[in-house]
């Protein structure tokens, strides 16, 4: 058995073979019982599938056929053309060439668009809070969206003072929590806002010797991956009787605070903002915060003699 199994392999004719067998008349039956094998092993043999073929079979077939072992050898001694080798073992060696190129070029493209290419996009979210918030009164929030390339969308969490409520916001929140104070929104990309923003009612308790914060982040997705930002900008504001106009508290809205606040309300006109209240306050030059009704009441500062 073990001779049989180191007997060296030669190359067969199989298209010889067949017409050997059909002109000597001989059934594929017949050959397959001299030789040992089975009808479907001869039927390979002549249709090329098996094109080698071990020396002992060969000779057993070439009895069977009763005809020289050489005249059903390829090339006459079963040896295949060298040309003809070189052909037929071309395309997997091409293949495996190509599959190597294609790796190589799959990890280096891999590294060059993850760790080494310059940015195709660019994110920003930036917060702008009001200097003071008056208890008991409303507080305008607006985070501004700045991007550039392909994000296909975006998740904005933004964490406010617990104890305040959100009652408006432009686009409609997709989540909200007024009891720990937290609020998302999903964005698509066909419907990107370049603002986001909200209405706060701030509580009559707030105290107005701390500092309240705010906390957001943003999740967008370039390039089919999540990439989480920090909201930029203000985070913190403080509890005062004051307008959220009045930058610097003061009790008088400037001419600067006054064109600030005019954009402020023309960005976050869904929040339906009072302007006429803005405008009365900087004509009368002052104004106080009346509590008992939740409303800032113009004062007209005297003129200097």
């Amino acid at each position: 058995m073990r001779d049989q199994e180191l007997t060296p392999q030669i190359c067969i004719d199989g298209s010889a073979i067949r017409r050997i067998r059909e002109k000597n008349k001989l059934t594929q039956l017949y050959v397959a019982k001299v030789v040992g094998v089975t009808t479907d092993t001869v039927s390979r043999w002549e249709n090329n599938r098996y094109p080698t073929i071990r020396r002992d079979n060969a000779r057993l077939l070439a009895e069977a056929l009763e005809v020289d072992l050489a005249e059903i050898l390829l090339n006459g001694n079963g040896i295949p053309d060298h040309a003809d080798a070189s052909t037929s073992r071309r395309p997997l060696f091409v293949k495996i060439i190509l599959t190597i190129i294609l790796l190589c070029l799959s990890v280096g493209a891999y590294y060059y668009f993850m760790y080494e290419s310059p940015a195709d996009y660019a994110f920003s979210a930036n917060r702008v809070l009001p200097s003071y918030a008056v208890p008991d009164g409303k507080f305008p929030v607006r985070v501004r969206l700045e991007s550039t390339g392909d994000i296909k969308g975006m998740i904005l969490r933004e964490q406010f003072p617990e104890g305040w409520k959100l009652l408006q916001s432009s686009p409609p929140p997709s989540s909200l929590d007024n009891v720990n104070g937290t609020v998302r929104w999903i964005i698509k990309p066909d419907s990107k806002p370049d603002t986001i923003s909200y209405l706060l009612d701030v509580p009559a308790a707030v105290d107005d010797s701390r500092q309240y914060r705010f906390v957001g982040e943003v999740i967008v997705n370039p390039r089919d991956s999540s990439i989480a930002y920090a909201v930029s900008g203000d985070q913190l504001t403080k509890a005062g009787p004051y307008h959220w106009a009045d930058d610097n508290g003061d009790s008088v809205i400037d001419d600067s605070e006054t064109l600030a606040a005019s954009e402020s309300v023309d960005e976050m006109a869904a929040l339906h903002l009072s302007w006429e209240t803005i405008e009365k306050i900087w004509d009368a030059g002052g104004y106080r915060w009346k509590a008992a009704e939740r409303t800032f009441v113009p004062v007209r500062k005297r003129s200097e003699p």
